[in-house]
């Protein structure tokens, strides 16, 4: 399409004015479309010359656009939890705010102020997903060790209980040593803490863990078969079955791991804050952006009717907005 100037135009009108031959022989010599010429005609009548100033056309307009205030209440989210993805982000803006915002927005609007950096540290992926994945909290618990070095004291190891399907962490226990009674208390703590010790045998659940000699012992054996609970072991040099609290450990030292320690017990209070965060405020993407919390305590349901309508409210609001806001540009 060619654009002409505002002095091609009021010229080539000039001579559609005057010429001798009909209108439309005249603009099919000057190769002008008569719908353009008819609209060129048309503003020069109403605006005069003004109105042949040829116009940019408008940006699209989008009636999904998102403000300008919700955008700056994004980055303030953003820089208040400086620890979060975007996509984490989303969803915490989207409950705590009541505002749907996608996920890909969010990172545009975050990369928009350069506020998107690469990871500081390389993601292994692990098989999380067994070939007949659990389908109810406490069908199945993951256990592991992991270790810290204490300043001054040595090694420390960290035995933890995660739930399979709501990927929660029930029991955590920090020791000077990594044998069978730890692993014993840890699973005590998770019992007690859950309440399966008091169900039906039927409903107990599984304790999957890797071939240590801690968890291949008689005595962890003898324990388990007094309370019922079937002992399942990955796969001797393959421990990717583990995948979940293989994962849940990592994400953890990468965070706990920023600081050094001079006590048991400056590691535990840090630990206890990293458990509470990852519980109750961290979304997984693997639980459709929920907490571990929200599925084992049965809140999933009830969040994502919510977020659900929330969704539906910010889009109708919105479309009003932006055809409310083009309707004035009109």
């Amino acid at each position: 399409m060619i654009r002409r100037t505002c002095e091609e135009k009021r010229e080539i009108i000039h001579l559609v004015e005057h010429s001798a031959l009909p209108m439309r022989r005249t603009l099919d010599e000057l190769n002008v479309p008569r719908s353009t010429f008819y609209r060129w005609y048309q503003l020069y009548q109403e605006e005069g010359e003004d109105g042949l100033i040829d116009r940019r056309p408008n940006p699209r307009q989008f009636w999904n656009h998102i403000p300008q205030t919700v955008r700056e209440q994004v980055v303030k989210v953003a820089l208040e939890h400086p620890d979060q993805s975007s996509r984490q982000v989303a969803w915490l803006f989207t409950d705590e705010q009541g505002y749907f915002i996608s996920e890909s927005s969010v990172y545009r609007i975050l990369k928009g102020y350069d506020l998107i950096e690469s990871p500081a540290f390389r993601v292994i992926t692990a098989k999380d997903k067994f070939q007949n994945p659990t389908k109810r909290v406490n069908e199945l618990w993951q256990t592991d060790f992991t270790y810290f070095k204490i300043l001054r004291w040595g090694w420390y190891y960290l035995s933890t209980v995660l739930d399979d399907y709501s990927r929660c962490i029930l029991a955590w226990k920090l020791t000077p040593t990594m044998n069978t009674t730890d692993v014993q208390q840890t699973l005590e703590i998770a019992l007690r803490k859950t309440g399966v010790g008091r169900v039906n045998v039927f409903l107990r659940p599984r304790l999957l863990s890797d071939n240590g000699p801690c968890y291949l012992s008689k005595d962890l054996k003898d324990y388990l078969n007094h309370r019922h609970i079937e002992h399942t072991h990955s796969a001797p040099y393959h421990p990717m079955t583990q995948g979940k609290i293989e994962r849940y450990h990592r994400s953890m030292k990468n965070v706990v791991n920023l600081q050094n320690y001079y006590s048991p017990e400056d590691l535990e209070r840090e630990i206890v804050q990293f458990v509470d965060y990852y519980n109750n405020q961290r979304y997984h993407e693997s639980l459709d952006n929920l907490t571990p919390m929200d599925v084992y305590t049965g809140r999933a349901k009830e969040v994502l009717a919510k977020r659900a309508e929330i969704k539906k409210r910010t889009l109708q609001a919105r479309r009003l907005q932006n055809l409310q806001a083009l309707a004035v540009e009109v």
